[in-house]
């Protein structure tokens, strides 16, 4: 089934189009690793998919359904449109992104509570079983400031869970952190590959993205360059620019 259906998504900043007509259609369960230079527009992908940035141009469905009202040959996005996503689309973000005055459960609680109005002790109990899920149980009532960054990050996935989203989105989630941290991040998302989530995965570990990716998406100047299985893209990659980056990341196994 495709959940997420996506036509001539363009965005611009100013005179910059940094994505040129993105087609891309998403079906439940799969995971993708989407791929690409610095500046090709990977994260600005992803923030336009659950509407952090409005696109410029384009379509985005979901379930079937199109995100926004057209008018004047254009869209209009209302906030409760884009909320009605982003509950759907769940994010994590390079740079963690928690509320540095709340403590481990109190990140993950806060969308339960302000958006889906739960009780504080349902949503309490929600937070709690999330933080068990990435390996945190012990790490509820503790503030950003006093855990390692892939405690960090791993709170940030247990919060983008408790939304139940259709969708995982992740962006360079490892990119931050110190290479002895980068595993402990890369087991939850793996664990959660198996669960059978769907997911897009905006990373620079190939080794990973072979291992854990049902399809890999190489993007090169805002527009996507190649696409295909693991072995296609990156063992026997066709378009120059596809070779020419892989060239630059050969410190992966197979």
């Amino acid at each position: 089934m495709t959940i997420l259906r996506v036509r001539g998504l363009t965005k611009r900043f100013g005179d910059n189009e940094v994505l040129h007509g993105i087609d891309l259609d998403v079906v439940a369960g799969e995971r993708i690793a989407i791929l690409g230079a610095s500046g090709s527009g990977k994260s600005t992908l992803l923030r336009c998919l659950n509407f952090m940035e409005l696109p410029t141009a384009g379509t985005v469905e979901l379930d079937g359904k199109t995100v926004g009202s057209e008018r004047g040959g254009g869209r209009i996005y209302r906030e409760r449109d884009l909320t009605g996503v982003r509950q759907r689309v769940g994010m994590v973000f390079q740079q963690f992104n928690l509320f540095p005055h709340m403590t481990a459960a109190g990140n993950v609680m806060e969308g339960l509570r302000t958006v889906r109005r739960q009780p504080k002790a349902e949503a309490r109990a929600r937070a709690e079983k999330e933080l068990a899920r990435v390996g945190l149980a012990e790490k509820a009532d503790t503030f950003p400031a006093h855990l390692s960054g892939g405690q960090k990050q791993r709170v940030a996935i247990a919060r983008a869970l408790a939304m139940d989203p259709e969708m995982l989105l992740f962006d360079e989630p490892t990119s931050a952190l110190d290479p002895e941290l980068v595993g402990e991040v890369l087991t939850v998302i793996r664990s959660l590959a198996e669960e059978g989530r769907t997911m897009l995965l905006v990373t620079h570990e190939l080794g990973f993205a072979y291992h854990v990716a049902t399809r890999v998406i190489f993007l090169a100047e805002g527009a996507i360059h190649e696409q295909g299985t693991p072995d296609e893209i990156l063992k026997s990659p066709k378009k120059d620019k596809t070779r020419a980056f892989l060239a630059g990341h050969r410190q992966f196994s197979f």
